[in-house]
C-alpha cells in the first residue's frame, strides 16, 4: 500500500483518512444516511452531486498525472455549486501546484511519500501569504460582507 503525505498550510501531516472507505459518484445515492467519503475522477459529472453535499464529509479528487489540471476545475466547480466540506487533491501533484490547488478550493493535497522525499515541506509554498488566496479566505470575506 502506498503511503500518503498530507500537505496543508501548516506543513506535512500523516493521512488521517488512511483506511477510510471512499465511494464513487455513482454510489453516492446508495450511501445516504451515513457520512460519505467520495472519490472523484477527472471525467466524473459533479452537477448531480449537489443534493448530496450535506452528507458528503470528504471529496477526494484524483490527479493521475502532473500535467492533467482537470481536478483544479472540478474543485472550483464544486465550490461554486456550494460544497463547503473537506476537499482533497490526491496523487501526482508537485509543490508548484499547491497555490493553484488552494485557490481552486482544495483544503489539502495528498502526495505519495516518494514525492514528499524529493520535495520536502520546505519546498511547498505553505506560508501565510498563500492563505489570502485560498477559497476559504475568499468565502469568509464574502460572508463578512453579507453580515
Amino acid at each position: 500500500m502506498v503511503k500518503l503525505v498530507i500537505v496543508r498550510d501548516d506543513g506535512f501531516h500523516n493521512d488521517d483518512l488512511d483506511g477510510a472507505k471512499f465511494v464513487s459518484s455513482s454510489e453516492v445515492a446508495v450511501s445516504i444516511g451515513e457520512p460519505i467519503h467520495l472519490n472523484l475522477q477527472a471525467d466524473d459529472e459533479i452537477d448531480k452531486l449537489q443534493p448530496h453535499f450535506p452528507h458528503i464529509r470528504v471529496i477526494r479528487i484524483q490527479f493521475s498525472s502532473f500535467e492533467n489540471g482537470t481536478g483544479f476545475s472540478l474543485a472550483f466547480r464544486l465550490r461554486q455549486l456550494g460544497y463547503r466540506g473537506r476537499l482533497r487533491a490526491e496523487g501526482h501533484l508537485i509543490a508548484d501546484q499547491y497555490p493553484l490547488a488552494r485557490r481552486s478550493g482544495f483544503d489539502e493535497v495528498a502526495i505519495f511519500s516518494d514525492i514528499a522525499e524529493r520535495q520536502p515541506a520546505e519546498q511547498w509554498p505553505i506560508d501565510s501569504a498563500q492563505k489570502g488566496l485560498s477559497y476559504q479566505s475568499r468565502l469568509q470575506k464574502a460572508e463578512d460582507q453579507l453580515n
